[in-house]
């Protein structure tokens, strides 16, 4: 017979009726002769009853957790003694059941699967799918996609799908690179993003473009990160800055709308890169809470007070009131960020006492002004160098929300822009200055005669990212379309137009046939996904994910191949001896 409902699908308007459902039994027991079976399908589950005099018997008693079962019956209001209220009052009384397939015992009870060592539940990926909550993940992506489909299909963009066999081009991240049998020596890259493609469909007059992208880069993982992973990625011609970020604006919202009842607030709050470093000490500063720096170098310059009297930036967070081990942990995480230690005092009356509290007499009534500190609260300093002063108080501050749960008291979710980024960073270990996003990035027009003299570091960036609860969630910006800016963009970078031709030759031609203006933005839709499900790492959200070591645990990929392949693309694999 062939089954009549989904369980989710079952409502009281079915009391009475005889349903026939498939699925797989979630737990079995026998009660005095009774048999009581939970069967489950991907839209829920139902107590089902044999009872023993049934036709069905025989069979039920044959399951066992996991067997696959197709069971006929007819489905009711359980006893009123045993109503607590929803769907959960209803059962199924059988009088058939076939036992459709057997099952092994699962290498892990599946209802305990939270508390499972992530390997073992990515190794047996199959069974830990069957969980309602990894389930309800997949489900959500899947309405997702459907959404976002739905709205710029509405909007006017065109889906195009662009090479997973392209060229290798320097992006920020090592490229996977595959060989080519039929060209000896020479290799394709997957592509870490659609970059140059979606900008060349522009050139081709496509004048809204998006897909869902697979991307790749050889990186090191994180909770957050996969070497094979989805991009939504979007571009627009004949925009400027405002009509990305608003058409953005409407489908993030339409999103959260159609698969899960959310309305965001639109438009969403803009703050500047510098603002956001400043303020909270990142560029995706999470902001269900209202934890801000206060900065007071000021105070400290040129003083008695070493450690800050030369700091380029000495800044400070209000925290509540904290215990020295609490303290001693989160001058863990200030170190672990790059800074050198982290300073505190505690408010005492119209003072301080503990931590540098001897240093700062002079400065604690405007330091008590400036940060509104409670009595009994707890001053927490970072000084140096700007950038790690205010990242490693930044990752202070995420501690704060965590050990307090700050973030309870905000909305749940918080979406929001972070715009005027440099367009470029100086860097350090090389000597030279590189792109902060990518070097297709249109400069702030007000800033182009910057590039070449000695304040390019001042040049502001088209860019712009999403951010969602202290994630980066989408980046993207308004790009290079005339070739002159371009060609001043590589040589920035320290590329000679050789190497600027030899890496991006085909696009630096394409420039050249009449380029509108256009930008776009990609969104990282896994990460998405996790964020808005409540998942912890992209894994939750992925059907078959790596592990943290890039390992398919499941598949067993990486893993070595026959001689014989190598050969065909003229590659042996070289040993190391100790």
């Amino acid at each position: 017979m062939k089954r009549t409902a989904m369980i989710g699908h079952l409502t009281p308007a079915h009391a009475g009726q005889t349903v026939t459902l498939q699925g797989w039994v979630n737990r079995r027991r026998d009660l005095g002769g009774l048999i009581f079976l939970e069967l489950r399908d991907r839209s829920g589950l139902v107590q089902v009853q044999v009872e023993p005099d049934s036709a069905a018997f025989a069979d039920a008693d044959r399951l066992r957790a996991e067997y696959v079962a197709e069971i006929e019956g007819t489905y009711h209001a359980r006893p009123e003694s045993q109503r607590k209220g929803g769907l959960a009052d209803y059962e199924v009384i059988a009088t058939r059941v076939k036992v459709l397939n057997t099952a092994k015992t699962t290498p892990f009870e599946l209802e305990k699967g939270d508390s499972v060592a992530e390997d073992i539940r990515l190794k047996f990926r199959y069974l830990d799918l069957r969980r309602p909550e990894m389930q309800r993940n997949l489900v959500l992506r899947s309405k997702a996609v459907a959404a976002v489909t739905e709205y710029l299909n509405r909007e006017g963009f065109v889906q195009v799908e662009t090479p997973m066999l392209t060229k290798s081009t320097p992006e920020g991240a090592r490229d996977f690179l595959v060989p080519s049998r039929q060209n000896p020596g020479e290799f394709y890259a997957l592509p870490q993003s659609p970059q140059l493609f979606k900008q060349m469909l522009m050139i081709a007059a496509f004048d809204r473009y998006y897909q869902l992208a697979r991307c790749f880069r050889d990186e090191d993982l994180r909770a957050d990160r996969q070497p094979d992973f989805t991009q939504l990625d979007m571009e627009m011609s004949f925009v400027e800055l405002d009509d990305v970020l608003s058409t953005q604006e409407g489908l993030m919202a339409h999103v959260f709308r159609e698969t899960m009842g959310v309305d965001l607030p639109v438009p969403f709050p803009r703050m500047a890169y510098m603002d956001a470093m400043n303020l909270y000490g990142s560029d995706k500063p999470d902001l269900r809470f209202d934890l801000k720096f206060t900065d007071v170098t000021d105070l400290f310059q040129g003083g008695d007070f070493k450690a800050f009297a030369a700091a380029q930036a000495v800044k400070v967070i209000a925290a509540p009131e904290l215990t020295r081990k609490q303290i001693d942990e989160l001058e863990r995480i200030a170190k672990q960020n790059g800074a050198g230690g982290l300073a505190w005092l505690k408010r005492d009356g119209d003072g301080f006492t503990g931590g540098i509290s001897k240093f700062v007499t002079a400065q604690a009534a405007e330091l008590i002004a400036r940060t509104g500190i409670e009595q009994g609260g707890t001053l927490l300093f970072t000084a140096g160098e700007w950038k790690k002063a205010v990242g490693a108080l930044g990752a202070v501050r995420l501690a704060l929300r965590d050990l307090f749960d700050l973030a309870a008291a905000g909305p749940q979710f918080h979406v929001s822009w972070v715009t005027e980024f440099p367009q470029l960073e100086f860097d350090d270990d090389s000597g030279t200055w590189t792109y902060m996003h990518h070097p297709f990035t249109a400069p702030h027009p007000d800033d182009l005669d910057l590039f070449g003299t000695d304040r390019q570091g001042e040049i502001r960036a088209q860019a712009y990212d999403l951010v969602l609860n202290g994630f980066e969630v989408g980046g993207g910006s308004i790009r290079i379309h005339d070739p002159a800016v371009q060609a001043k963009m590589f040589q920035a970078i320290g590329f000679s137009a050789e190497q600027a031709r030899e890496k991006f030759g085909f696009f630096m031609d394409a420039l050249e046939y009449g380029t509108p203006p256009h930008g776009g933005i990609a969104w990282g839709f896994d990460r998405l996904i996790m964020v808005m499900s409540g998942a912890t790492s992209i894994r939750e959200v992925i059907a078959f994910p790596k592990n943290n070591r890039g390992v398919d645990l499941m598949a067993l990929a990486p893993s070595p191949v026959e001689p014989g392949q190598l050969a065909d693309v003229g590659l042996s694999v070289a040993t190391s001896e100790n």
